[in-house]
């Protein structure tokens, strides 16, 4: 009877028994890393390469110049890449430190987009803008430099909430500790956010979601939150209808037309109103098939498929490249969805750990969003795919947040181990990333029941 208990016990587990490969190469010590590397790098590629096939024949008819739309996506590529080179060596205690500039830069910009679209939609201004400052829609303009500062409101909470709730620890299962300073300023920056920009605000209320459940925190604050974003979503909805964002205060309420387009049959849609984005995008996954018609061969991207080369991308990706593409960009999300999560597990830093959770919640739920959005599995919300869309802000935000990413694979404590032991030469580690910090050596002494701090922030019930 031992004996088979003892078998029992021994006996591998399944990824052993069958994917013994796969298995040696994900216990390395820097697995973490290079899958984190892989598809970040090959979602880019995909995405410069699915931008230049959505718009090189509207920049041809539109300047002549077929390579222009890709030639600013490049740059903003090439700026994201510095800013993930720059995040991959900087240290926690660096990264702690920036959050609540970012953060507090980020609320800055985004009130100053809000004041300029409600001081236009009331009508004290002709135009949307004031002097060299002009805003359109979710961009903020200031002379030829424009941004979107709910892009810098994401990465400024991640970093700015992950060392707030690491600072709090286990005192984080009291609600006066959430109520100071973590939820006045969750609810400035919905507000903020909102008014322009419902899906961000989502985006937003997700990853917050994550910061708090990698935290530990009580079961009964995710239903006060739940109810709270409902409320929330719903004034926003109804805010449309006075002119916040891109409403109008006598047309129809855009953010509620979306819900209720979604929630009814297709065939009683308006199919050259309030539906023509989604039927478009519908007949655009219906002529890619299996195989898609060819790279650069879809034609609906040209005069009918809306935003093709940002929020509809996806679109474009399932006529051209078919069912086999999207199940290649899905797995690399896939992908991209358990090494965060990974990371975030064997981070032994209560910070990395919590921020690598909040990135990884942030990246996945934005392209559920967009992917479901344009399969109508979702309502449409505007917000782009990571690492796919065109855009410049969202992109060097997105890569800058893979390099903190990667900064945390790094800092894994057998990473750690392995990359001191056997350090790179001096010019990898000035040029590409210096040496992670060697996990603190634990002390041995008496057994308790405590959680060392910030391992958890209280019991779920």
């Amino acid at each position: 009877m031992a004996d088979d208990r003892t078998q029992k016990v021994a006996r591998p587990s399944l990824s052993r028994q069958l994917l013994p490969a796969v298995h040696g190469l994900l216990a390395r010590p820097l697995s973490s890393y290079y899958l984190l590397i892989a598809s970040s790098s090959l979602l880019l590629l995909i995405g410069l390469t699915m931008v230049f096939s959505a718009t090189s024949v509207k920049a041809y008819r539109d300047n002549g110049n077929a390579f222009s739309a890709i030639a600013n996506q490049a740059v903003y590529a090439l700026l994201g890449l510095v800013a993930f080179w720059i995040c991959q060596r900087l240290p926690a205690g660096t990264l702690r430190d920036l959050g609540k500039y970012i953060l507090g830069a980020a609320v800055v910009l985004l009130g100053i987009l809000d004041v300029i679209r409600a001081l236009y939609s009331v009508g004290v201004l002709g135009h949307a803008g004031i002097g060299p400052i002009r805003t359109n829609l979710l961009w903020l303009y200031f002379g030829p430099i424009g941004l979107q500062p709910a892009e810098l409101a994401k990465l400024g909470m991640v970093l700015w909430g992950a060392d707030v709730i690491a600072r709090k620890g286990p005192a984080l299962g009291h609600w006066r500790e959430l109520a100071r300073p973590l939820f006045p300023v969750v609810g400035l920056l919905f507000v903020l956010v909102g008014y322009n920009d419902l899906g961000t605000m989502l985006i937003l209320l997700a990853l917050i979601v994550g910061l708090l459940w990698a935290a530990g925190v009580r079961l009964r604050v995710f239903a006060a939150l739940g109810v709270l974003g409902l409320a929330g979503v719903g004034l926003l909805i109804a805010a449309a209808s006075g002119g916040a964002g891109s409403g109008s205060a006598d047309g129809e309420n855009y953010r509620l037309a979306r819900l209720t387009n979604f929630l009814q049959p297709i065939e009683k849609c308006n199919l050259a109103d309030e539906c023509y984005q989604i039927i478009q995008a519908r007949s655009a996954i219906f002529e890619g098939g299996w195989f898609g018609v060819g790279l650069g061969k879809g034609v609906l991207k040209w005069n009918w498929l809306p935003e093709a080369s940002n929020d509809f991308i996806f679109g474009v990706v399932a006529e051209e490249l078919g069912v086999v593409g999207c199940s290649v960009i899905l797995a690399l999300f896939s992908v991209l969805a358990y090494t965060g999560f990974r990371i975030a597990r064997r981070s032994a830093d209560p910070f990395r750990r919590l921020a690598a959770t909040a990135i990884t919640t942030w990246l996945v739920t934005q392209a559920v969003i967009n992917i479901g959005g344009v399969t109508k599995m979702l309502p449409i919300t505007g917000v782009p795919l990571p690492f796919i869309s065109a855009g410049g802000s969202a992109l060097v935000v997105t890569l800058a947040a893979i390099g903190m990413l990667a900064s945390f694979a790094r800092a894994e404590p057998d990473a750690a181990k392995a990359l001191n032991a056997r350090p790179p030469s001096r010019w990898v580690r000035l040029v590409w990333a210096p040496l992670p910090p060697l996990p603190p050596q634990r002390q041995p002494g008496p057994k308790s029941g405590r959680t060392p701090e910030g391992a958890g922030a209280g019991r779920r019930r």
